[in-house]
């Protein structure tokens, strides 16, 4: 490929994936803001329904933000009533999150919000398999 070749948005595979990414995020928000979620919120209360009370560090490594990122939003998300923040008794340094009653509650409705993207992105269910398939081995397969 030739340097104005190379240099074209059409053959960047950023561009894709961040369109993908921010058009998908938006598929998703008129069914999160039904339950008063945002996309990031949502991604840590996943983590929190598979395995409840763990720390920043487990949920900045399994969503790939710093915790500098993650801690404001997770604020935010004990001020709203979803999570709770404790220090761990055996180490201070680490802050341990759990969800709260509300947060658990809004499990039952995680299922609705998963139809409505499936409904709105067009992909059959083994199209959807092979592009997760691909992203997540692209993302362990990146070095930064």
């Amino acid at each position: 490929m030739t340097t104005p070749e190379l240099i074209k948005l059409e053959n960047q595979l950023c561009f894709p994936l961040y369109a993908a990414s921010r058009l998908v995020t938006q598929c998703y928000q008129p069914a999160l803001a039904e339950l008063g979620l945002t996309y990031p919120q949502y991604l840590v209360l996943l983590i929190l329904w598979e395995t409840d009370s763990v720390n920043v560090k487990l949920l900045s490594e399994k969503l790939h933000l710093e915790s500098n990122t993650l801690t404001p939003l997770l604020k935010r998300m004990q001020e709203t009533g979803l999570i709770n923040r404790v220090r761990s008794q055996q180490d201070e340094r680490s802050v341990i999150i759990s969800l709260t009653s509300k947060g658990k509650q809004i499990q039952s409705e995680a299922p609705r919000v998963v139809k409505r993207l499936a409904d709105n992105i067009g992909l059959t269910k083994e199209d959807a398999q092979q592009l997760h398939s691909l992203l997540n081995k692209l993302i362990g397969s990146i070095n930064v």
